[in-house]
C-alpha cells in the first residue's frame, strides 16, 4: 500500500454489478475534480478470444480440469501486482485495453477480443482505479491485493449473479443460455479458489440481495431491479465509519450487526458515494501531503 500514490480497485465476479459500482466512482471523480487512471481488469487476461478458446480446449482434454478467466491461469497477476506496486512508488505503470465488441476494436483497426498494445500511463493522475475481477487476487505467485489502498467488493448473492450474467451474456453477446451454463460450470473450481477469497480481503463489501424469488436462476427471465433489492453493506473497519449519519441519510436503512448497514437497494449509488466520497478524499489528502 501507498499513500503517496494511492491504489483503489473495484473487484467482483463475472455478472456482479462492478460496472454500475464504477459509474458512481466517475461521479465521485468528476465531482471532487480528481484525475484517475483507469485500468480495465479484462486488459489482465493472459489469453485473447480466438487463444483462450484454444487453451480452454486443450485444457480440458483426457477430462483435465479447465482453465478460466477466474484463475491464474488464464491471467497476469504477476503483471497486475507489478502494476499496482510500480504506481504505488512512481505513479505510472503499463496498462493496455481488452477489446470486447466491434465499436471498441474499430478505432484501434483491429479484431474483437484482441489487446491493445502496451502504453504507459500518463504522469499526473491523482490515483489508480482498477475495475475487474481480480483486484484483490492473490496466488502462489502473486499477491496484487497487498498494493491496494481501498478495495471495494461487489458481491450480488450467488443466484442473482449469475442471472445477470446469463442475461447480459444471451442478449448482449449473442451465447445460448446452454453455453452460459457451461461457463458457470468450468469456472466453479477457480471460482471458489481466486474469486470469492477476495471478499475477505476487501474493506468494503456491497452485496445485493433480491427481495423476489431467484431460486432457479437458469430459468429467469429478467433481473431483479435495484428496487426489488436490499443491499448489505459490511466494513472491515466499523470503528472509523459515522454509522449515525449514515442512517440518517439514507431512508428505511438499518443495522444488522455492527459492522453492517442495509439499505434499500434504489439508495445503492447514494450509498456508495456517501461511504466512499469521505475515504477517497482522506487517501487523496494523504498522498497530498
Amino acid at each position: 500500500m501507498s499513500q503517496k500514490h494511492p491504489v483503489i480497485a473495484v473487484t467482483g465476479s463475472s455478472g456482479a454489478g462492478t460496472s454500475t459500482v464504477k459509474t458512481s466512482f466517475e461521479h465521485i471523480f468528476r465531482r471532487e475534480k480528481l484525475t484517475a487512471a483507469v485500468i480495465e481488469g479484462d486488459s489482465f487476461h493472459r489469453y485473447d478470444r480466438e487463444a483462450m478458446k484454444q487453451a480452454v480446449a486443450e485444457s480440458e482434454k483426457n477430462g483435465n480440469r479447465p482453465i478460466s478467466h477466474f484463475g491464474p491461469e488464464a491471467n497476469e497477476f504477476e503483471k497486475l501486482e507489478a502494476l499496482f506496486k510500480e504506481y504505488g512508488e512512481k505513479g505510472t505503470g503499463q496498462k493496455r485495453l481488452y477489446l470486447h465488441n466491434e465499436e471498441e476494436a474499430a478505432p484501434w483497426n483491429q479484431k474483437p477480443g484482441t489487446f491493445t498494445p502496451w502504453s504507459q500511463i500518463p504522469a499526473g493522475s491523482d490515483l489508480l482505479f482498477y475495475e475487474g475481477l481480480h483486484g484483490g487476487a492473490k496466488s502462489d505467485t502473486a499477491d496484487a491485493a497487498k498494493y491496494v489502498d481501498l478495495l471495494v467488493g461487489v458481491v450480488p448473492i450467488v443466484n442473482l449473479e449469475w442471472i445477470q450474467k446469463i442475461y447480459r451474456d444471451t442478449s448482449a453477446r449473442g451465447y445460448s443460455a446452454e453455453a452460459v451454463t457451461h461457463t458457470i460450470l468450468r469456472r466453479m473450481h477457480d471460482y471458489v479458489h481466486y474469486i470469492t477469497p477476495q471478499f475477505s480481503r476487501t474493506h468494503i463489501n456491497f452485496q445485493r440481495v433480491p427481495t423476489v424469488d431467484t431460486s432457479n436462476p437458469f430459468i429467469a427471465r429478467e433481473i431483479p431491479t435495484l428496487d426489488e433489492s436490499m443491499v448489505v453493506i459490511r466494513f472491515r473497519h466499523p470503528e472509523t465509519t459515522d454509522f449515525p449519519f449514515l442512517l440518517r441519510m439514507i431512508h428505511d436503512s438499518f443495522m444488522s450487526r455492527p459492522n453492517t448497514i442495509v439499505v434499500p437497494g434504489g439508495k445503492m449509488g447514494m450509498a456508495i458515494e456517501l461511504i466512499l466520497t469521505p475515504l477517497i478524499l482522506d487517501i487523496v489528502a494523504k498522498s497530498r501531503a
